[in-house]
């Protein structure tokens, strides 16, 4: 296995998030990382490399829209021009166009832009997001081409901030960049002609979904908590099936707050049955651990040991399938490492 660590994560780290009313301090923090190569140092699973940036920024306009790309490189500076003393302060959206409004007009109002590009007030914009985000963005690069290129069967692109709710031309959910929709779009620009990508974070993968749902070159797939009462809320319906060329090529798993491992594991064979029956030639795992039992925002029973049983379920049903793993959530700063490694580990031992 090759290992793309972001080196620039911890430039992103946003001061303040709006929960129920109250600005909270961020859940999404730069140890969740450094619990993560702590880990692989002391379980080694592979070559760790850095990412070339070569090709980004063109792979970029491939998943998403340059208005929204040129709004987040330029965002901080904008934010500092209309004062400096926001430097003290992260970007956060206050308003948002709605239902019966228009999105077709950049607004000249800064505040108004911030809500254009976003879906929510949970993602502070920090001094250094785009670094942060870009850098990550090019561990997914280089993760999908080194698979795609037969120098190592798999690869994972541990990226931060994480990407899954990130869309085309929106940023929302701690994500600003869907490295696991870049990865995707870099294998079948490689030359494969199926490409699946399989979202198991507890949270729904909504930027993923919207981003290859009229595709049928793309099967999304995603794992997650019932959005009647799990963010991101308005999508992740198991109803949601494609639309256009695209229908029958997604597929959404919900589950009720409070699902344990047996389940969990039984909604994860029907998922692995579902990439199978697509035959693609690569896949993609949006891997967050938020499924664990431990995890503060979230809500599934999972323990540490239940993640080697992932790992190995995972590599009995895909076999030697090229397969870039590309990090996600899991709050639980402390247990992130071992589960996210435990998952790797299983996933290897199982070959």
């Amino acid at each position: 296995m090759l290992i793309y660590a972001n080196a620039m994560h911890h430039l992103h780290h946003g001061r303040q998030e709006m929960f129920r009313g109250r600005l909270v301090p961020c859940v999404e923090v730069p140890q969740r990382v450094d619990h993560v190569l702590a880990e692989l140092a002391r379980r080694p699973l592979g070559e760790q490399r850095q990412a070339p940036a070569d090709g980004l920024d063109a792979a970029l306009l491939t998943v998403h829209a340059p208005d929204y790309l040129q709004f987040l490189a330029t965002a901080w500076d904008q934010w500092l021009a209309i004062d400096p003393a926001n430097a003290e302060y992260d970007v956060l959206p206050s308003v948002w166009p709605v239902r019966g409004m228009r999105r077709d007009i950049v607004p000249a109002n800064f505040s108004a832009r911030v809500g254009l590009y976003s879906f929510d007030a949970g993602t502070p914009l920090t001094a250094g997001s785009w670094t942060a985000a870009r850098e990550g963005a090019a561990c997914a690069l280089a993760a999908a081409r080194a698979v795609s290129a037969g120098e190592a069967g798999s690869a994972l692109a541990l990226s931060r901030p994480p990407g899954h709710h990130a869309g085309a031309e929106f940023f929302g959910g701690y994500c600003f960049l869907n490295n696991s929709a870049l990865a995707a779009q870099v294998l079948r620009d490689s030359g494969c002609e199926r490409v699946s990508v399989l979202d198991i974070d507890y949270h729904h993968g909504n930027g993923t979904q919207s981003i290859f749902y009229e595709r049928a070159d793309v099967q999304t797939i995603s794992l997650h908590g019932d959005p009647r009462t799990e963010y991101p809320f308005y999508l992740g319906f198991a109803d949601e099936r494609g639309a256009g060329a695209g229908v029958g090529f997604n597929l959404n798993l919900p589950l009720p707050r409070g699902t344990g491992f047996a389940d969990w594991r039984a909604a994860l064979a029907t998922a692995l049955d579902a990439v199978t029956g697509f035959a693609p030639q690569a896949l993609v795992i949006a891997v967050g651990v938020d499924t664990f039992e431990g995890d503060p925002i979230s809500g599934f029973r999972l323990r540490s040991a239940d993640y080697l049983d992932i790992g190995r379920d995972i590599r009995r049903a895909v076999g030697s399938l090229p397969l870039v793993w590309v990090f996600e959530g899991g709050y639980a700063v402390d247990e992130i490492g071992v589960n996210l490694v435990n998952i790797l580990e299983g996933f290897s031992d199982a070959a």
